[in-house]
């Protein structure tokens, strides 16, 4: 059970922006949704919101269709941000909480913890525009979960936080998942989504190119990486003239490559030996959710899509 997406498509005039896309996310699940700028993400999650409807396909959460769900199960942060700038923090949130059902009593009580917890307390009064970028985003995930919604949609949480503000966030994020909330959310720091999600989706051009759970992803994509540091030889340049390895990084720790997926790596490293004679790194790795990203869309960004079918 949890959320089916069942083979939707979207499109605005000539445009497709999704194209027989389907994905299930298990309830409770923290889940990746991918894909350059462009790609659909944002629709996708527009019609699972209900604000957009798809054309054919259905989606349905516990075998309902999203259409009878009720809007406070409901929380989303969208990518061009919503809050009022003109207006305080706690009359916004606790407005916000009221409207999606709290009673003014618990979301009072709701928003004095995060306050807390955010460490923002002494903003409470502020007017959103007064507030820094960091911490307007913070304002913008409490309005998002205030309310205690079942599903979280993100698009794009950690866009433009400093690392520390993005650690606070994070840890907001898996508070949620422990709490047993199913959250999707979509990012371009895919190093973030290799460490908290245990399934996603890559679309591309509003189709499903890859889906799976992080580990079988990386799995299928086959040990085709090998990492190598040489004590004497940090550059070793040798490494560009053998055939079947591509020398993708070079790095002060490591060497990094991709092999053929016909090559024995013991070729370099029997070429190490002979070039270097002392091995500090030998290793063989899956490949990371970057690596494959780019593999399979190309590109990490990509121009922007017209904002209605983003």
């Amino acid at each position: 059970m949890g959320l089916v997406v069942d083979n939707i498509s979207k499109s605005f005039g000539q445009f497709q922006a999704v194209k027989n896309l389907s994905m299930e996310v298990r309830e409770g699940a923290l889940f990746g949704l991918l894909g350059s700028n462009g790609a659909g993400k944002t629709t996708t999650m527009r019609m699972v919101l209900d604000i957009f409807r798809p054309d054919n396909g259905r989606i349905t959460w516990n075998d309902r269709d999203v259409r009878e769900i009720p809007r406070r199960e409901l929380g989303y942060l969208p990518e061009e941000r919503g809050l009022y700038s003109k207006m305080s923090v706690e009359e916004q949130l606790l407005f916000l909480a009221q409207l999606n059902g709290l009673s003014k009593k618990d979301a009072k009580r709701e928003l004095d913890e995060w306050l807390d917890r955010f460490q923002i307390n002494a903003n409470r009064k502020k007017k959103i525009e007064d507030l820094s970028k960091g911490n307007q985003q913070k304002i913008q995930f409490l309005a998002t979960i205030l309310h205690n919604p079942s599903i979280l949609i993100m698009d794009e949480p950690f866009s433009g936080l400093d690392p520390v503000n993005a650690i606070v966030l994070k840890d907001a994020f898996l508070e949620m998942h422990r709490r047993g909330k199913t959250i999707i959310f979509s990012t371009h720091q895919l190093d973030q989504v290799e460490e908290m999600c245990e399934d996603i989706v890559i679309i591309n051009k509003g189709e499903t190119v890859v889906k799976g759970s992080v580990r079988e992803v990386r799995r299928q994509h086959g040990r085709n990486i090998v990492r190598l540091k040489l004590e004497n030889d940090p550059e070793a340049l040798w490494l560009d003239g053998l055939d079947g390895v591509q020398v993708t990084k070079r790095r002060q720790d490591y060497i990094e490559m991709q092999i053929r997926s016909d090559l024995n790596p013991n070729v370099i490293l029997e070429a190490a030996l002979q070039h270097s004679g002392q091995i500090n790194r030998f290793e063989l790795a899956e490949p990371s959710l970057t690596d494959i990203f780019i593999e399979r869309v190309g590109k990490i960004a990509l121009p922007d899509a017209p904002a209605t079918v983003a």
